[in-house]
């Protein structure tokens, strides 16, 4: 099954100039804090870690799995980053995975991209971190569950937050946006649930020291660095299968009418495909692999340029 190249983030043309500018100051400011934190606390090896996580929620968001109605969803990730990396670290994860996306591929505006980073790089981050650690249990399978509740909570939130900012922007009347995201998103925020489980079960059976902000200080790590690098390179490998159904944002506006307000920009690898390969498959996997290569160089060189100033 081929994949879609319609953008899975919101594009131009959706949002208000005052709310994407409003948009782009909350997350300037949160993310100023989560760079001076992080500079308090980045050590050697939770960059590599860090590059790592990028890539695997780059690849795995490339991956669209279908639910309900004909709609399609696809991870966000924010919780996983929050709970592996620490709150700040992970905020900074997201929000180069959502740069890179829109500036290379195409995938959300670059008006808007304050609003993406939003609603998917900072809120799904605070809410998950916030309620898995306010879980105090040693009790594996608590913690497991209490990851899930929180990363179906922070599609949700992430969901309501888009719909607010539709409903100020004048696209969409709030008693009727607000129903349509959450319930497709409720949907959505399983699947969620269940990848950000399924990775977290991985690394407590295999290296639970590398957890939080202490993965830091964790050793011997260069190993599972290689296995995520090459876990990511496998789900790139299978992103090809991607459900071809609208994602449930695209579903909304389509139903709801506002689907033609959306404007689109040049880039590089639009619809994450490469102009030289007359195979879409090929051309996606080899795409998603530049991808990978370009988010992990992002946290690495950020990663190396905190550390220069700290």
């Amino acid at each position: 099954m081929l994949y879609s190249p319609k953008p899975m983030h919101i594009p131009d043309g959706f949002l208000s100039l005052t709310i994407s500018i409003l948009c782009w100051v909350i997350s300037a400011i949160t993310l100023s804090v989560a760079i001076s934190r992080s500079n308090k606390s980045l050590g050697e090896r939770q960059i590599p870690l860090m590059g790592v996580m990028a890539a695997f929620i780059f690849a795995a968001q490339m991956i669209n799995f279908p639910v309900a109605g004909g709609t399609s969803g696809h991870l966000l990730g924010g919780t996983l980053a929050a709970i592996t990396l620490g709150p700040w670290a992970g905020m900074l994860v997201m929000t180069a995975v959502i740069a890179v996306q829109g500036l290379l591929f195409q995938d959300g505006g670059l008006l808007v991209m304050g609003a993406n980073i939003l609603n998917m790089g900072l809120i799904t981050v605070v809410i998950g971190y916030g309620l898995f650690r306010s879980v105090s249990t040693r009790n594996r399978a608590l913690k497991l569950t209490v990851a899930g509740v929180a990363a179906w909570l922070s599609v949700m939130a992430g969901a309501l937050f888009a719909s607010l900012q539709l409903w100020l922007s004048g696209t969409s009347q709030l008693r009727i946006v607000i129903p349509a995201m959450l319930t497709v998103h409720a949907l959505i925020g399983l699947g969620e649930a269940l990848i950000t489980v399924a990775a977290l079960t991985f690394i407590f059976q295999t290296r639970p020291d590398l957890m939080g902000e202490n993965s830091a200080s964790a050793k011997g790590s260069r190993g599972w660095i290689l296995a995520g690098a090459l876990i990511s390179l496998v789900v790139v490998l299978l992103s090809p299968l991607a459900s071809t159904n609208p994602d449930g944002l695209n579903r909304v506006a389509t139903n709801l009418g506002f689907i033609r307000a959306a404007q689109t920009h040049l880039g590089p690898l639009a619809g994450y495909t490469v102009p030289l390969f007359a195979s879409l498959s090929l051309s996606k996997i080899v795409a998603g692999t530049i991808g990978l290569a370009v988010v992990g160089m992002v946290i690495v060189l950020l990663g190396q340029g905190m550390k220069a100033k700290s």
